[in-house]
């Protein structure tokens, strides 16, 4: 039976290379795969449908289904599950269609890449083959780290499995039943296709301004600057890079070296570490963190982030787009006419220590008031979150949350009302006006990675290899880097920060607290839910609110947690179990 291959039209801001003739469209544009060979737009069509299911091209806000937040919409997903109805069939962390569908694409395109006529010259050709079979590694190894973190599991043999690995394009005569590889066996494919990304990308797409400038292999091939640009230059951008794909190596050892999956594998703290160190030095090291990285997503970085250019904050992001409001519209409080979806937990409030270090719990030294509870804190509380007082929107309104609060931004005052006291304020443009007689929109910027992870996911991996102030083979350590982030959020700037160093004497303490890093400067961007898991922590805290009446704070359990010890894993899901004999689920489902 022919292969063929579906166009589809694909909505993306990658930029395309290259414009062909119009034509006569084949019935139902259903073509032969030979027809790819000659139509490169068509080939590239594939792989940026790897692109098109990148699962962090928008926000998820599985928040909600942990101690971090609740949603004041009854019928999210997440909610759901977070109060008892996951199953292997009502699944909203299920990434085994989309993953798999986008390693089918990423096959299909390497099994016919090396026969398309890429440019007119075998030269160029060459170049383009490369870089694109380079971007197609790359994506196959992130999508086989979120199957991984999604359905990676023990099963009832209790050894710890990954997923099929198919490297091969399937074809409707193929065998589909599969068996699930060890996870061993998927992280040594991550790495494979980590290493053939590097060996075929450049660090960044940049132009270069002279033939000297060529990278050897290209000189053998006798590529001029203006040719190498053309394939390699600015105009890329936002594509898969050497530098992305070594981000995504350091995120998955660090997965793979956690205390969920380490005894499933041979992947270490000490690689996880370097993996993370070799990005970190490339940036600069820590003096290379950038000072307006925690806001990333505020306006003088987003206009900075024009024509494809990044931040040395953000290693990966989907296209600014057109300026929008829906963000805002979906949580900003009702006062500034928003849904006020996302609703932070005291839980994550009071993981914001004092301005000067230490810990709200440590009444001692932090200097902690709970009659004036938001005063003298992390300024990152009041970036992040929206607290009673505090202001936002473009006329900087006070927002009133008390139970009594002469407005809808009251605790459960209306159905679009806070449930736990706060509101949303990570994320949001606040020079988005959402009133109906002057709505206006802003750019926003959505990253896929950013340098911030990687510093985390260094400092959490160091200290478990070497001690809060070892430093293995890299030049900083887990303490230098929590130190340069907590300077940059303004946290014991004015003390020397004891806190940090009291407790950089201790592996055990350290470690908490570089978690607790990890929550506050990650928070909303989709990494609490599986960092609890893969730390084995547990998912059932209840998240917590506080109700204000009269000057008194009174906390209060919003929403319970209802997880079962099983679902430290996710689960395969049940509908691939019925057709596939050869499918094993994870123990509990």
């Amino acid at each position: 039976m022919k292969k063929i291959i579906f166009i589809f039209s694909i909505a993306s801001a990658l930029s395309l290379t290259s414009c062909e003739d119009m034509f006569e469209p084949a019935i139902e544009n259903i073509l032969d795969i030979e027809t790819a060979y000659d139509r490169p737009l068509y080939a590239q069509g594939l792989l940026l449908n790897g692109y098109t299911r990148v699962p962090t091209n928008s926000w998820s806000f599985n928040d909600v289904a942990t101690d971090d937040a609740v949603t004041n919409e009854r019928i999210n997903d997440y909610q759901k599950i977070a109060t008892g109805q996951w199953t292997a069939i009502n699944n909203p962390f299920d990434q085994w269609r989309n993953s798999k569908s986008a390693i089918q694409y990423i096959n299909n395109f390497l099994a016919l890449t090396d026969k398309v006529s890429w440019a007119s010259t075998e030269q160029v050709t060459a170049m383009f083959n490369d870089r694109m079979k380079g971007e197609a590694y790359g994506l196959r190894a992130l999508f086989m780290f979120h199957l991984l973190q999604s359905h990676a599991g023990k099963t009832s043999s209790g050894e710890l499995m990954g997923v099929p690995i198919i490297l091969e394009h399937e074809v409707l005569t193929s065998d589909f039943n599969h068996k699930r590889a060890t996870f061993e066996a998927c992280m040594q494919q991550i790495y494979a296709d980590i290493q053939k990304a590097e060996d075929l990308l450049p660090l960044d797409y940049e132009d270069i301004s002279s033939d000297s400038q060529v990278p050897a292999k290209y000189q053998a091939l006798a590529i001029k600057m203006d040719d190498y640009n053309r394939v390699f230059g600015t105009h890329f951008r936002l594509r898969m890079t050497k530098r992305i794909a070594q981000a995504i190596k350091a995120k998955a050892a660090l997965m793979a070296a956690s205390p969920a999956f380490s005894n499933g594998n041979s992947t270490t703290w000490a690689d996880a570490a370097n993996y993370a160190g070799l990005v970190i030095q490339q940036k600069g090291g820590v003096s290379g963190i950038d000072p307006q990285g925690a806001l990333f997503y505020q306006q003088n970085s987003v206009n900075a982030m024009n024509e494809g250019r990044n931040t040395s904050e953000v290693l990966w992001r989907v296209d600014r787009g057109d300026p929008s409001s829906n963000l805002e519209a979906e949580q900003f409080p009702p006062t500034l006419f928003g849904r006020g979806r996302i609703n932070p937990s005291q839980n994550l409030v009071d993981a914001f220590p004092m301005a000067n270090g230490y810990p709200v719990s440590d009444i001692a030294n932090s200097g902690f008031n709970a009659q004036a509870p938001y005063e003298n804190r992390d300024p990152r509380l009041k970036q992040y979150i929206l607290v009673n007082g505090g202001t936002a929107g473009v006329n900087n309104t006070a927002i009133n949350t008390t139970v009594n609060s002469p407005t809808n931004d009251g605790l459960n005052k209306v159905e679009t009302s806070t449930r736990t006291g706060y509101y949303l304020r990570k994320l949001l443009r606040q020079d988005v006006n959402l009133n109906p007689s002057s709505t206006s929109g802003q750019y926003h910027i959505t990253p896929r990675l950013r340098m911030t992870e990687i510093y985390l996911a260094y400092a959490e991996a160091a200290n478990e290899a070497w001690g809060p102030t070892g430093t293995g083979t890299q030049s900083f350590s887990a303490y230098d880097i929590i130190k340069a982030i907590r300077t940059r959020a303004g946290v014991g700037t004015t003390n020397g920060d004891p806190y940090l160093n009291q407790v950089k004497n201790n592996k055990e303490l350290m470690r908490e607290l570089i978690r607790n890093e990890r929550r506050l400067e990650l928070c909303f961007e989709g990494f609490r839910f599986w960092d609890i898991r893969r730390w084995n922590k547990n998912l059932t805290e209840a998240a917590r609110g506080v109700s204000i009446q009269n000057n008194s704070y009174t906390i209060f359990n919003v929403e319970n947690r209802v997880y079962e010890p099983y679902m430290q894993y996710g689960p395969i899901p049940y509908s691939e179990i019925l057709k596939y004999s050869n499918l094993e689920q994870n123990m509990g489902w």
